[in-house]
């Protein structure tokens, strides 16, 4: 891949990969750093690049995400810098202050049923789409949006 289109791809997908990190680890910072270092590697292995670019960008965003973890175990993970699922630019962003039940549920809930829900709802992917950037089978993809959204009943109170 040429230069000039990884920069293109990246442009088109960058605010929608930093409110996915944000959403997983609730941090800001740690989201642009997180991101930082997956757009770093997708450029090295860009002649490697096969496919949909935002998935395969993701993917590596989020393997980036779980090295991240292994690395320095979370305090507690949870959703609280206000400023996490803020995207400059995004004006549904700018309302996600009205969302602070779902974000708290969303940091209640186990890694892996988080990241489908966020995925699948916030960034609008289809579930062939995360099963490649989660490496699992569309089937557990399903399960993990089952679960995820009967654990966040448990904890939204609607």
């Amino acid at each position: 891949m040429i230069r000039e289109r990884f920069i293109s791809e990246v442009r088109a997908c960058q605010g929608q990969l930093r409110r996915f990190l944000a959403s997983l680890c609730g941090d800001a910072a740690l989201a642009d750093d997180i991101a930082q270092e997956a757009l770093v590697r997708a450029y090295v292995m860009s002649d490697h690049f096969a496919g949909s670019f935002k998935a395969w960008l993701f993917r590596i965003a989020y393997n980036c995400f779980i090295d991240n973890l292994r690395r320095v175990p979370p305090p507690a993970v949870g959703l609280t810098d206000p400023e996490a699922l803020h995207v400059a630019g995004n004006e549904e962003s700018d309302a996600s202050f009205r969302h602070e039940d779902l974000k708290r549920a969303l940091a209640k809930i186990p890694e892996k049923e988080r990241t489908a829900l966020v995925l699948h709802y916030f960034e609008d992917l289809p579930v062939k789409d995360i099963a490649t950037i989660m490496d699992i089978p569309a089937g557990t993809v399903k399960y993990y949006l089952s679960m995820g959204r009967d654990h966040l009943k448990q904890y939204i109170r609607l």
